[in-house]
Formats: structure tokens, C-alpha cells, sequence
């Protein structure tokens, strides 16, 4: 979509038919999904048509963004990978095997919602799990990780359109590994949990891969491709995964809040609080007849 129409109103939610109606003051709306996602071509002023058609829509079930038309399929995904592609935190899972999980849960959340360093809390809490067998990984992996959904259908769907697909975590190379071949991803970054080869040393590979880390990940991706900021789309949840999206969400690129903490949703310039990860696809335009399933 380009021409006169700079940006588009897109409206995800399971009653899409409803606030079609109740938004069609600002244009016709376009479906990319029926009875579940569409937009309407904007122009003119795009921040206050966002405000008006959230306020319209009330304590509706929705995600409405407003995105820029031009380059709305990006040739670039930076994913966080905890919370984000998988529902859950695999060193919280860890510490419950353990017998501390209220302990270690609790660093988490702070850090998660930026209240404290990424890299001395994952020191810490990883000091805590010294001693911890290394068949608690397994465990983990086996019982307690599972891909969101949508997770598939979003890498693939980038994919089949020739973009690039980069899982960047905070956490541990065991469970990143695993998760970037599960959902499809070409490459992954994340830290290293040491081990004596029977188990944990409570002690973290360095450096740590933390919120400068992602940025920089994503800047060596785009260079490495030949790609601007505006390419990439990079998607989150805690507060280390600020400074990548906001990056991606320069100049025309999309940096996503998925179901994410305060701090990070009113930082970034797209937000998903109620939907699965196939709104990434439908935030890009894509139609359902268009998205791959695995």
C-alpha cells in the first residue's frame, strides 16, 4: 500500500467484524483474516487516529496499531526468544526443579521489567543454581517448553518470503538451540550455562548476551544483509529487548511489544497484548491465505 496512503489502521481481535463497524469512519476496512484482522487505509494524521480508534474500541479484546504503508513486509525478524516464541522462562523452570523458584522468579521479574541490571541478575541467578544436575535441562526441555502459537507459521510464512530469521536470547544456548530448530529459525544467539559435565557451576559464559547485546545483534544482521532499520522487524518482551525494538521501529521499520511488560509496551511503537504471534504476519499485511502452516 503506498501512494497517498502513508499508514495503515490495523485491527487484530476474535470480534473483528463488531469494531469494523464501529471504525469505519475512518475508511473501508480491507480483511486480511475474516472476522479476525483488517485495515484501513490512512492518511493525514496517524497518531490520532490510533488514540481515537483505541478509545472506540474500549476494553474490547483488540490490537490496533497503526503501521507505515511503504515496506511493510520486512525482510528481517529479530526474536526474542523467552515468553515471546516460547511461554515461558526456562531459568525459572529450572528453579523450580531445584526448590527455589519464588527466589530465582522474583530477579526475573525485575529484571524483566527493568528494575535491574539484565547481567548481574542472570549472574545471580544462575549462581543459585550451582550443583543443579544437568538432567534438569532435559527435564525442562521435555516437560515445561512449548512454542506459542503462531511461532511456526510466522517463521515460515518471513521465510517463504525471503526474510532472515534470528532468535536472540537472553537465555541459554541448550533451550535456544532447540527452540530455533523447532520453530524454524536460520540462526540463534544466547549465553552459555557452565557445567563440570555433571552439572551446573553456577556460573554464565561471558560476555552476557543482554539488552546492548540484542541491539547489536540486530545491527550486525542488518549489515550483514544489506538492510536498513526499516527492513526489520524485531519483537519482545522484557526490558532488555527495548533498545532492539525501538531500533527495528525507526524510520518505517516495525519493533513489536508482545505481551509484554508496561515499561516495554509504552516504548514501542507496536503493541500485542491480546493475540497470538500471527498477528506479526498480519501486522505486515500478510492474508491468511498467504501465511504457511507447518
Amino acid at each position: 500500500m503506498t501512494g497517498q496512503f502513508s499508514h495503515v489502521l490495523n485491527v487484530i481481535a476474535p470480534d473483528a467484524d463488531h469494531l469494523a463497524q464501529k471504525l469505519r469512519s475512518f475508511g473501508e476496512p480491507l480483511w486480511l483474516a475474516k472476522g479476525r484482522a483488517f485495515d484501513i487505509r490512512l492518511e493525514g494524521d496517524a497518531r490520532g487516529v490510533l488514540d481515537e480508534a483505541r478509545a472506540l474500541a474500549g476494553a474490547a479484546a483488540a490490537d490496533i496499531n497503526v503501521v507505515a504503508a511503504d515496506r511493510r513486509r520486512k525482510a528481517l525478524l529479530v526474536s526474542d526468544m523467552e515468553s515471546t516464541i516460547i511461554d515461558c522462562e526456562c531459568l525459572d523452570e529450572l528453579a523450580a526443579i531445584a526448590g527455589i523458584g519464588p527466589k530465582i522468579a522474583a530477579i526475573t521479574e525485575r529484571a524483566m521489567k527493568g528494575e535491574i541490571a539484565f547481567e548481574g541478575a542472570l549472574r545471580e541467578r544462575v549462581g543459585l543454581l550451582k550443583g543443579l544436575p544437568l538432567t534438569a535441562l532435559e527435564r525442562v526441555w521435555r516437560e515445561r517448553v512449548h512454542l506459542i502459537a503462531g511461532a511456526k507459521e510466522l517463521v515460515a510464512t518471513m521465510k517463504a518470503h525471503g526474510a532472515r530469521t534470528v532468535l536472540v536470547s537472553g537465555g541459554f544456548a541448550y533451550f535456544t538451540s532447540r527452540v530455533a530448530h523447532a520453530a524454524g529459525f536460520d540462526e540463534f544467539q544466547s549465553n552459555v550455562l557452565n557445567d563440570d559435565g555433571t552439572a551446573l557451576t553456577g556460573t554464565v559464559g561471558e560476555p552476557i548476551l543482554g539488552r546492548e547485546a540484542k541491539l547489536e545483534a540486530l545491527e550486525r544482521s542488518l549489515k550483514k544483509l544489506g538492510l536498513r532499520a526499516r527492513d526489520a522487524l524485531a519483537v519482545g518482551d522484557g526490558a532488555n529487548d527495548l533498545d532492539m525494538i525501538q531500533r527495528a521501529g525507526q524510520s518505517g521499520g516495525l519493533g513489536v511489544a508482545f505481551h509484554a511488560k508496561p515499561v516495554v509496551a509504552a516504548a514501542a511503537g507496536a503493541s500485542i497484548a491480546h493475540n497470538d504471534l500471527k498477528a506479526l504476519l498480519y501486522l505486515q499485511g500478510y492474508r491468511d491465505e498467504e501465511i504457511v502452516s507447518n
